[in-house]
């Protein structure tokens, strides 16, 4: 075992690690961040790893044979090391520790309060400014209808004009969806009272403060038919019975909850899946589902707190309740947690009767979303692409390389990824060809390959199980040599469309036209056969990265094209440039010029007009001459 070789080297490197809290950083082959931990006392959580006497699970024991060395870094206390853990995951990705694929930045509803003339506006960032901020809204549906059904009956302003300057009000006001505070003669003390006892319907409203709106209005309603204003009194009237009707479509649980996040788990060994319920005020807003693999023999109480961390570490609102699926104390968690919310924070495991229900829910549609990714992840399209190919695992990740030029020029490589049904563009990437000169293509293959592995072996990644490679042997050739110095588990192929042989001798009239794939060490292709969906799935991934590739190919030459063929030619700035079209109006005059009609020109000389006369005959040469 390699963790046991390196005791002796790593026993002397425990002498120096101080018995202090902080963060541990276990790697691999080539400085590979393998996993990332924390601890109260270093010294003895790194010793713990490599005594023969410990028990780890596993995983941890696979782990700890591929330990090469160790790096830790010391932090004032626990909770330091907590948030310095979360950001170095995110940062690293390391294989062993839970990572959460989801990175996006989810909508929140935020009432400006914070201004003169609050208005409210849909954000992914939360700031301390003051304002209120309401949410998270997963998926937006829910809230986008509530924001339209807010615009339609509280006229609050929904524009981000500054309101220093007064100015004329917007159709908005015309249609009686807005107070209109724009106005000159609208701000006065006794409109901002009737615009900000608006905003605090609103804000009524989005809490779910049911009985205290409804009597507001109500009595709002009475005020102005005391005062004969029939007409204001039959609008709030309308704005009470729209409330009431939106309000039966909500999912309110029980209001007794309030706000409380509630975190379902389901598992089935080495996976699991996440569900979560966000609760404001006894009613559901919001849900998200997360699906974490590779999890080995890992404990569920270790599995939830690396949620928890990994979870709460992005920019989101911290409710003060948040139950656990598993009895956990989580003590450290729960003081940061505190810390980001500014008032405590509890995490446990259900206690009431109505907890239970709720954690319930929460744990069968953990169940539901397992057997969902299940079944897209492993269908029966994969499977047969796992036999057809003579594969070591199920490809349920497939990455695509291709590359494309024209002559050599604006060369350009490009990596996509198909997962779980559907093409993962957040995982799309360009690149631009660096090393690689003239037309090569099996070189720049190579290429693109070895760099986006590189990336992954250096910043960590999900590896696809499956590299497709759009070409045929020679393109497989570089790519498999492209990936030798990198020890990263990954199949590969090479798909290409038939034509003649090596052997310069046709092939049969029906392979002629049947694209072929090419396994590193076989030497012969495997024909696809048309019509299968074996077929159709790996063509649909070749052609979707030659789509990308080509589209960067062509986003590059537009933006060349749009270049002056005198901005090439070193010495020739704006101002002479001009000069030049100015003198001679066009490209192909100035071409048909001689040496020293170009150099009599405003700041000119010789030099520069044998450059920009050479520069211009051979462009024209090529073709690549405009006359602009």
């Amino acid at each position: 075992m390699l963790g046991y070789n390196l005791c002796m080297d790593i026993k002397q490197k425990f002498s120096r690690v101080p018995m202090s809290p902080g963060i541990y950083i276990m790697k691999g082959q080539r400085e590979r961040v393998i996993y990332v931990g924390k601890a109260k006392n270093l010294r003895n959580r790194l010793r713990s790893y490599f005594q023969k006497s410990t028990t780890l699970d596993d995983r941890k024991t696979k782990m700890v044979q591929e330990i090469v060395d160790f790096d830790y870094i010391v932090t004032k206390n626990e909770l330091e090391a907590l948030v310095l853990e979360a950001n170095f995951i995110k940062k690293t990705k390391p294989r062993y520790n839970i990572i959460l694929r989801d990175d996006k930045h989810y909508p929140y509803l935020k009432l400006t309060v914070n201004e003169e003339w609050p208005r409210l506006e849909v954000v992914r960032r939360i700031a301390r400014d003051g304002s209120l901020y309401f949410g998270p809204y997963v998926p937006a549906g829910a809230m986008r209808d509530m924001l339209d059904f807010i615009r339609w009956n509280f006229p609050i302003r929904i524009c981000r004009y500054r309101m220093d300057r007064p100015f004329r009000p917007c159709v908005q006001y015309q249609m009686g969806r807005c107070l209109a505070p724009c106005a000159e003669d609208r701000r006065s003390p006794e409109y901002r009272k009737q615009y900000m006892e608006v905003v605090e319907e609103v804000k009524s409203f989005i809490k779910g403060e049911r009985k205290e709106l409804i009597s507001n209005l109500h009595e709002r309603m009475q005020k102005l038919s005391d005062s004969l204003l029939y007409e204001e009194a039959a609008k709030v009237r309308d704005r009470m019975t729209a409330i009431k009707k939106t309000w039966v479509s909500q999912r309110a649980i029980a209001p007794e909850l309030k706000d409380v996040d509630v975190i379902g788990l389901y598992r089935e060994t080495q996976e699991a899946a996440v569900y979560m319920f966000f609760i404001r005020n006894g009613t559901v807003i919001g849900q998200k589902d997360f699906f974490l693999k590779k999890i080995g023999e890992m404990d569920n109480r270790e599995l939830i707190a690396g949620f928890v961390e990994q979870f709460y570490s992005k920019e989101i609102l911290v409710p003060p309740r948040i139950i656990l699926p598993v009895r956990a104390r989580l003590t450290t968690e729960r003081r940061w947690l505190t810390g980001r919310r500014g008032s405590s924070v509890n995490l446990s495991n259900a206690k009431s009767e109505t907890e239970r229900k709720v954690l319930k829910m929460a744990d069968d549609n953990a169940l539901y979303s397992f057997n969902r990714h299940k079944e897209t992840k492993v269908d029966e399209t994969i499977l047969k692409v796992k036999e057809l190919l003579h594969l070591n695992t199920v490809p349920v990740r497939i990455g695509a390389v291709d590359v494309s030029n024209i002559s050599g020029a604006e060369s350009v490589g490009a990596l996509i990824i198909y997962e779980n049904g559907k093409f993962d563009k957040e995982g799309y990437r360009q690149f631009k060809i660096r090393t690689v000169k003239g037309i090569d293509d099996f070189a720049m293959i190579g290429e693109v390959a070895g760099r986006y592995f590189k990336g992954i072996s250096e910043d960590g990644g999900e590896v696809p199980d499956l590299l497709l490679i759009d070409g045929g042997r020679g393109q497989l050739s570089h790519a498999v040599n492209a990936l030798k110095p990198f020890d990263i588990p990954v199949e590969i192929a090479a798909i290409a469309k038939a034509k003649n042989d090596r052997s310069g001798k046709f092939l049969s009239h029906v392979q002629k036209d049947l694209d072929r794939i090419y396994l590193p060490g076989k030497r012969s292709p495997i024909y696809l056969a048309p019509a299968l969906d074996t077929t159709h799935l790996l063509q649909k991934i070749r052609d979707e990265v030659h789509r990308f590739a080509i589209t960067y190919h062509k986003k590059l030459r537009a933006k060349r094209t749009l270049l002056s063929p005198l901005e090439e030619v070193k010495g020739i700035g704006k101002a002479r440039r001009l000069e030049l079209l100015k003198h001679f109006s066009s490209i192909d005059a100035i071409r048909r010029a001689t040496v020293d009609e170009i150099a009599a020109v405003k700041r000119m000389n010789r030099i520069l007009a044998e450059d920009v006369k050479n520069h211009l005959q051979k462009m024209r040469k090529t073709g690549a001459v405009r006359n602009d």
